[in-house]
C-alpha cells in the first residue's frame, strides 16, 4: 500500500474503531503496539497515536517513541497520548476535579483551523479521561475548549502536530468523521486509494508473485473468511488451489451438500469429505466443552492432513486470518485485546506439516472482507452468513453429543433461520442460533402430558463481535417462532429467548 497511515495503540478499547473510522474514507491503516513502532516511519504518510486505561503519572505507563516526531509527519494524538506529548513537553497534567466520562459540547474552537474545518459552537464530543492537561508550553496553541476542559485541543505552532482530549472515533462524537477527514485530507494529502477493486488488483499480482508454480491447500467451513480467501487465491493462481471441506456432522441442516455445491459454482477446486462418524464415536459421552472443542480440533487437523498428503507437491497453506485476528496476536499486554487467539480450525497444521503460512485477507477487518466478496461477485449467500462457530452445534448442545441431539437442534436451528430470512431480520443481525439445554420440563399436547426438551434461541446485533447487545424481535414473531418450533420439531415443548449481551455474556453459550 503506497498510501497507508500509522495508528499507534497504547491499550486503548477503542484503537480497532480509529482504524475502522480510517478506512471508511479509503485510506489504509495500519496497528502496532506502542512498543513495536516500525523502523522506516517514512513509509507512513500520517500517525495516529490511540488512548490508553494508563495515567501519564504512572510509573510504568506507556510511553512515545520520541523516532515519530523526527520525519514531519502529521500526528494526530488522541487522549492520553495528548496528553503524554503534553506532558513530555513541559506542559502540566493533573487528575481531574470533575472525571470527564461521556458527552461534551464544544464551547470555543479556533475557526481558522484546519483540524475543526465544518465544526460548529456546541458541536457534541465524547469525554473519557481522569486526567486533564492543565496547561500546554509555548510552543503549543489551543484550538477548542468545553465547559470543563479548557484544553480540548491543541496543535504544535511549528508542526502538523494535533492532540485532542476527546475520542472522536466513537458514535457519540457528532462530527467525529470530519476530525478524520479533515486530518487524513486535508492535513495528510490522503488521496484515498483503499478500495475493494485496488485491494484485490494488488492481491492477486502479490499471491502470483509469491506462490509463482507451488500448490496451496485451504480448509474451507462454508464462512464468508475462507470462502473469500478460496475465490481470491483462485483467481490468482487456479486449479494449484486445493481446498477441502469436512463435513464434522455438526453443521446446520443440509449444509454439507449445499455449500460443497455452491463451491463448485464459483469454480473452485473442491474436496468434500463425509467424516461425521468419525466425530461422532470420538465425541460419545463428552459433555465438557473444552474436550468438546479439542477432540474436534484435533480430529479435524488428523483428517486434513491425511487428505493434504495425497495432494504432492504442496508448498502453502492458506488461512482466512482477518486483522482483528492479527491486532490480537501482538497487542499492548494489559490492553483489551491481549489474549491471543488459536485460529480457526487449522492451528498447528504448519508445524506437522512444513508449510509455509498464506494469508490473503489478514489485513483486513470483517465488514471489508464481506465488501471484497462483493467485488469478487460471490453470491450473497456466502457474504451475509452470520459467523458459526469452528466446532459448530457441538457447543449449541450443552451436554452429550449424540445423533438425536443434533438432529433435533438442526430442525430447530433451520426453522429459526428461515423465519428470520422470512420475516426480513436475517440481515439485521450479526448472528443467531439455537441451542439445546440439558433439561426437560412438562407440558400439555393434544390433551397428553408431555416430558420434552427446551430449547433456547440467541439472535445479537454486533459491528464486529468483540460486544453484542441482544435482539429485540416484535413479540408477535417469537410467539410465531415459537409455536412453529414447538409444533414441528417432535421432542420440544418449550422455547425460551436469550436476552444477554456481550458482555457480561458470550455470544456463544459454551
Amino acid at each position: 500500500m503506497k498510501e497507508k497511515i500509522l495508528i499507534v495503540d497504547f491499550g486503548s478499547q477503542y484503537t480497532q474503531l480509529i482504524a475502522r473510522r480510517v478506512r471508511e474514507l479509503n485510506i489504509f491503516s495500519e496497528i502496532t503496539p506502542f512498543d513495536k513502532i516500525p523502523d522506516i516511519i517514512s513509509n507512513f504518510k500520517g500517525i495516529i497515536l490511540s488512548g490508553s486505561p494508563a495515567s501519564v503519572d504512572d510509573p510504568n505507563c506507556p510511553i512515545i517513541d520520541s523516532k515519530l516526531f523526527n520525519f514531519n509527519i502529521p500526528i494526530l494524538a488522541i487522549c492520553y497520548s495528548a496528553q503524554l506529548i503534553s506532558k513530555n513537553d513541559n506542559g502540566s497534567i493533573t487528575r481531574s476535579k470533575i472525571r470527564e466520562f461521556g458527552r461534551a459540547n464544544l464551547s470555543y474552537i479556533k475557526k481558522s483551523s484546519l483540524l475543526f474545518k465544518g465544526f460548529k459552537i456546541n458541536s457534541q464530543v465524547w469525554m473519557s479521561h481522569g486526567d486533564t492537561i492543565n496547561k500546554i508550553s509555548d510552543k503549543y496553541e489551543i484550538l477548542a475548549s468545553t465547559k470543563n476542559v479548557k484544553i480540548a485541543a491543541f496543535k504544535s505552532k511549528n508542526s502538523s502536530v494535533y492532540g485532542i482530549q476527546f475520542h472522536p472515533e466513537v458514535y457519540h462524537t457528532i462530527d467525529g468523521k470530519k476530525i478524520f477527514n479533515n486530518f487524513l485530507i486535508d492535513i495528510c494529502k490522503f488521496k484515498q486509494l483503499w478500495t475493494p477493486k485496488s485491494f484485490i488488483h494488488e492481491k492477486i499480482k502479490e499471491i502470483k508473485s509469491l506462490v509463482k508454480n507451488d500448490k496451496v491447500i485451504l480448509g474451507l467451513s462454508g464462512g464468508v473468511d475462507s470462502t473469500v480467501s478460496a475465490v481470491l487465491l483462485n483467481k490468482a493462481i487456479g486449479k494449484k488451489l486445493y481446498c477441502i471441506f469436512i463435513d464434522n456432522g455438526l453443521l446446520r441442516k443440509n449444509e454439507f451438500k449445499d455449500v460443497l455445491e455452491n463451491f463448485k459454482k464459483l469454480g473452485l477446486n473442491v474436496i468434500g469429505l463425509d467424516s461425521k462418524n468419525k466425530f461422532y464415536s470420538k465425541l460419545k459421552g463428552v459433555s465438557d466443552p473444552e474436550k468438546k472443542r479439542k477432540i474436534i480440533g484435533n480430529l479435524f487437523i488428523k483428517i486434513f492432513e491425511n487428505e493434504a498428503k495425497k495432494i504432492k507437491n504442496v508448498k502453502w497453506l492458506a488461512q482466512g486470518t482477518i486483522y482483528p485476528d492479527v491486532i490480537e496476536s501482538i497487542s499492548v499486554n494489559g490492553g483489551p485485546s491481549s489474549t491471543i487467539k488459536s485460529h480457526h480450525n487449522v492451528g498447528g497444521l504448519p508445524k506437522k506439516m512444513n508449510l509455509k503460512i498464506l494469508e490473503p485477507i489478514k489485513l483486513l477487518f470483517k465488514d471489508e472482507v464481506r465488501n471484497i466478496g462483493k467485488s469478487l461477485n460471490i453470491p450473497s449467500e456466502f457474504i451475509n452468513r452470520h459467523p458459526f462457530p469452528g466446532p459448530g452445534l457441538a457447543i449449541r448442545i450443552i451436554g452429550e453429543i449424540n445423533k438425536k441431539n443434533i438432529n433435533l437442534l438442526q430442525k430447530v436451528d433451520s426453522i429459526f433461520i428461515k423465519m428470520l430470512k422470512s420475516h426480513g431480520f436475517y440481515e439485521k443481525i450479526w448472528q443467531a442460533g439455537s441451542i439445546l439445554l440439558p433439561i426437560k420440563t412438562v407440558g400439555v399436547m393434544g390433551d397428553e402430558r408431555t416430558y420434552e426438551n427446551v430449547v433456547a434461541l440467541r439472535a445479537v446485533s454486533s459491528v464486529d463481535g468483540m460486544t453484542a447487545d441482544w435482539y429485540k424481535f416484535p413479540n408477535e414473531f417469537l410467539s410465531k417462532l415459537s409455536n412453529e418450533i414447538i409444533n414441528k420439531v417432535r421432542g420440544v415443548n418449550r422455547v425460551v429467548y436469550d436476552i444477554s449481551s456481550k458482555p457480561p455474556s458470550t455470544i456463544e453459550w459454551e
